[in-house]
């Protein structure tokens, strides 16, 4: 029994981890093993895979997620900083290595193979690169003359860059969208702000004239008559086909033909079996975790740790809406996992990896040790 008069390293994690927001995860966890039976035997069949084939990876790579997630849990916010740096620093490597050695699909270098396993880098280069920018930006308050803001930057011109170079449009505006947040969150000057959305903007439009791929997808939002939109639409008709309450377990009708039904467009299965209430739900959860997070983030004295936080909860809940808003037709369509749902095993162990931090950062500390951070950091910069 974990109790309070017990000092152990278990029993401390579990009176100031926040329960609720655990919980929170775990339920998506469990949503994501239902929905992952529900949408992936009929597109491992048509591939001529055991049905089963991607129910069975899900669930091989959720066993190592929760050990990452609870694990991660357990740091400190300086043992979070250097991990953020060691892990970043392995991404970027790796990306390099998919762009020099990666197989090209579909126009795309995004995924290198490793020892039998396929790794998409950008996943876990995303939470690390939050953390550290959250890091330089909090320095950049405790020493005014520390150029810590210009290192953020460079780091986001480095990092985009090589994205771009994939190309990984996607995952761009998505680290684009939290940086910016965090930029602001960190009370720089609107002017700023306003200046990098202008330069985001920027880049979409020469994107649309320079990139074909993204044309299209533009074009076809606009005008679904100016070229192939059939998972779309398809997705469209399993909300309209589910109701309310769904067609049941099992009885969908659009994963039959969707090739991205257990990824992209899982939503949409979900929709279309157990209904709209079941998108509400999953909804739900979503903004239930990343309020909670800004909430407790809100809350902390540590601007490292009250950052980091709301870096990490604002680009978990932009991941899902990016996916959400794609599979309701609300954006053009882009890839994007819908976190702990879709199956994906770099995309899940690097969620894992991320709200695992964010567990961490926002456990209740003494006010001791927030104090003891920042003079351990006064210190090795003085």
């Amino acid at each position: 029994m974990i109790t309070r008069e017990h000092r152990t390293p278990l029993s401390e994690w579990w009176w100031t981890v926040d329960r609720l927001l655990l919980a929170a995860i775990i339920a998506l966890m469990l949503a994501g093993v239902i929905l992952s039976l529900a949408a992936s035997p009929p597109v491992a069949t048509r591939i001529g895979l055991d049905p089963f084939h991607f129910f069975n990876r899900h669930i091989l790579f959720l066993v190592p997620s929760i050990v990452v997630l609870i694990g991660v849990s357990f740091m400190s916010p300086r043992q979070i900083r250097r991990s953020a740096l060691v892990v970043f620093a392995l991404a970027v490597l790796l990306i390099l290595a998919t762009l020099a050695f990666g197989p090209e699909v579909k126009g795309a270098k995004r995924w290198i193979t490793i020892v039998g396993v396929n790794i998409q880098a950008s996943e876990a280069a995303k939470p690390s690169f939050i953390v550290i920018a959250a890091w330089l930006f909090s320095e950049s308050i405790r020493k005014p003359g520390m150029p810590a803001t210009s290192m953020a930057v460079v780091m986001l011109i480095m990092l985009v860059s090589l994205l771009i170079l994939q190309p990984d449009f996607g995952q761009t505006m998505l680290i684009l969208m939290a940086w910016g947040s965090l930029f602001f969150i960190a009370g720089m000057r609107m002017v700023w702000v306003a200046g990098l959305a202008g330069a985001a903007a920027g880049g979409l439009f020469l994107a649309y004239f320079m990139v074909p791929h993204v044309a299209g997808r533009i074009k076809r939002f606009m005008d679904p008559a100016s070229g192939d939109t059939f998972q779309v639409d398809t997705a469209m008709e399993a909300f309209s086909n589910g109701g309310w309450y769904g067609l049941g377990p099992g009885e969908g009708i659009a994963k039959r033909s969707l090739p991205d039904s257990h990824t992209d467009f899982v939503f949409a299965v979900g929709a279309e079996e157990f209904g709209i209430l079941l998108c509400l739900a999953l909804l739900a959860l979503f903004a239930f975790i990343v309020i909670r997070a800004l909430s407790r983030a809100y809350a902390t004295e540590d601007l490292f740790s009250r950052f980091a936080a709301s870096g990490l909860a604002i680009l978990f809940g932009v991941q899902a809406a990016i996916n959400m808003a794609v599979n309701l037709h609300l954006i053009p369509a882009k890839g994007m996992t819908l976190p702990f749902i879709s199956y994906g095993g770099s995309s899940m162990i690097s969620l894992a990896y991320s709200v695992g931090m964010l567990l961490a950062l926002t456990r209740m500390r003494p006010r001791t040790e927030v104090e003891a951070i920042d003079a351990h950091v006064a210190r090795t910069y003085a």
